[in-house]
């Protein structure tokens, strides 16, 4: 397969970097085959957890022979439609982590926020899919997946999991404020105690130095 320029969209290096075939032992290996249907996914996958697993497996079953290409938005695309202080995890390692998934074939390092036609055609994607979480617009205003609804290759995916990225994190600061209250409760337990021992102590010593 040849794009106009005459080159495979599968080898070498594209206007949209390397892809993770440069990654060869932790990529399925294969580029897709005639016949093969191409499912292209764009996010965050920060924290890569059973809420993606389950998206990207619901996605994987939408044809007989898929061919799931993830594209990965760098941090500081994810920053600015994430604030705060996403990503958690950086670009290399949100790489790696979605590669070890089953259900991916492959992964665009540095996607665009936006699914452009020049994306779609070089890539030759068949269907584009999107999860149930709310899509915010691209810099301008622009609805980021207007191309690939305007073809009509669009999708919204329900996997039936709601897990979400922020749900972990939230998760995390409530355990923690939890851990560092009960430590506090202890701690304020274990002064009393010793305030105690410390005025029997004192007392002692003064009965002491009385019958002295």
């Amino acid at each position: 397969v040849q794009d106009a320029r005459g080159r495979s969209p599968w080898t070498g290096v594209s206007q949209f970097l390397q892809t993770s075939q440069k990654i060869m032992q932790f990529a399925s290996g294969k580029e897709p085959v005639p016949g093969d249907s191409i499912i292209y996914v764009a996010g965050a996958f920060d924290l890569f957890h059973i809420g993606h697993i389950d998206f990207l497996e619901k996605v994987h079953s939408l044809a007989s022979r898929p061919y799931v290409i993830v594209g990965l938005h760098f941090d500081q695309e994810v920053n600015m439609y994430k604030r705060k202080n996403y990503p958690i995890m950086n670009i290399h390692e949100r790489t790696l982590s979605v590669l070890a998934c089953r259900y991916v074939s492959e992964v665009v390092i540095g996607a665009p926020y936006s699914v452009t036609s020049d994306l779609l055609d070089h890539f030759k994607v068949d269907l584009v899919c999107h999860g149930k979480t709310e899509v915010l617009p691209d810099k301008d205003g622009s609805d980021p997946y207007a191309e690939p609804k305007r073809r009509g290759i669009f999708r919204t995916v329900d996997s039936g999991n709601n897990l979400t990225t922020d749900d972990i994190v939230q998760r995390i600061i409530k355990n923690r404020l939890e851990y560092e209250a009960r430590n506090q409760k202890k701690e304020a337990k274990e002064l009393a105690v010793l305030e105690v021992l410390e005025a029997q102590q004192k007392q002692e010593r003064i009965v002491e130095g009385q019958e002295n």
